[in-house]
């Protein structure tokens, strides 16, 4: 697979973010002046999504190899992972492939997949459907039905020039690469991680809105599984709280990324004067 169109910015230890569907390596430029002083980010374009290409052979497992690829690209062996929506089951993803090549994790407004065979079946019928609109209406009647959706809700508040930005980077896709995208990195196509949430070796944060009821769930189900973890529900906000609230969404961030860590068994003598 071709490498993946990205963007860098800021400066300090390397964090990786991964946007949501119909979003672009620019979903996060909004955050540059809260996490830039903190973060070297590396922020790439999924397949089919901004200037990378979707090609025949795409996979949701593809797709992880390319993220890999990547961070090879830039030797970094290592880095925290931020997702939201698609992009937060792309790091989960990314994080259980290849665990020691994430350090942290961030997952906002993610899901761990479908458990059942029939139920990632009929997710995968119902993307390819939606696919076949993106094809056969065209993306401005898509981003319309898009935008209307409830999930949404809490965007249409935002200020209009963030909301006409957003707007126009979904409009900037190519269609059928879009709708490529849509059926290659389907929920019905990624493999299901419930079982596998026990394996998690990185220490993560989930963040929902404290609107988007269905994913606050899905964060609190996921934190019965995840050993090392932590949750925090933005108020007010819907399903996209980098957006919504996007200060307070860099704080939570910037803190848990900026905790000291230990990564490694201690030695005798660093437990300090309570040993006997």
């Amino acid at each position: 697979m071709s490498q993946l169109a990205h963007v860098t910015w800021g400066q300090g230890s390397p964090l990786l973010l991964i946007h949501g569907f119909t979003g672009s390596r620019e979903a996060w430029s909004h955050l540059r002046p809260l996490l830039g002083p903190h973060f070297g980010v590396i922020a790439p374009d999924l397949p089919g999504h901004g200037e990378s290409p979707l090609e025949a052979e795409t996979t949701f497992e593809s797709t992880l190899d390319a993220l890999l690829g990547l961070l090879d690209a830039r030797r970094l062996e290592r880095v925290d992972v931020v997702g939201y929506s698609l992009g937060a089951r792309v790091a989960l993803g990314l994080c259980l492939r290849a665990p020691d090549r994430v350090g942290r994790l961030i997952l906002e407004s993610g899901s761990p997949g479908l458990r059942r065979r029939r139920e990632r079946l009929e997710r995968r019928r119902d993307d390819a459907a939606l696919a076949e609109v993106i094809e056969r209406e065209g993306l401005e009647a898509f981003v319309r039905r898009w935008e209307a959706l409830p999930l949404f809700e809490g965007l249409r508040a935002l200020p209009d020039e963030l909301r006409t930005r957003l707007h126009a980077r979904r409009l900037s896709h190519r269609p059928d690469a879009l709708a490529g995208s849509l059926r290659a990195l389907s929920l019905g196509a990624q493999p299901s991680y419930w079982t596998r949430l026990w394996t998690v070796r990185a220490p993560t944060l989930l963040l929902t809105g404290e609107r988007d009821a269905k994913f606050t769930g899905v964060a609190r189900a996921m934190a019965a599984e995840i050993p090392l973890v932590w949750g925090h529900v933005f108020p007010g906000a819907g399903h996209a709280p980098h957006l919504e609230s996007p200060e307070e969404y860099a704080r939570e961030v910037t803190s848990f990324l900026s905790a000291p860590w230990i990564e490694r068994p201690l030695v005798d003598g660093e437990l300090g004067s309570n040993q006997a």
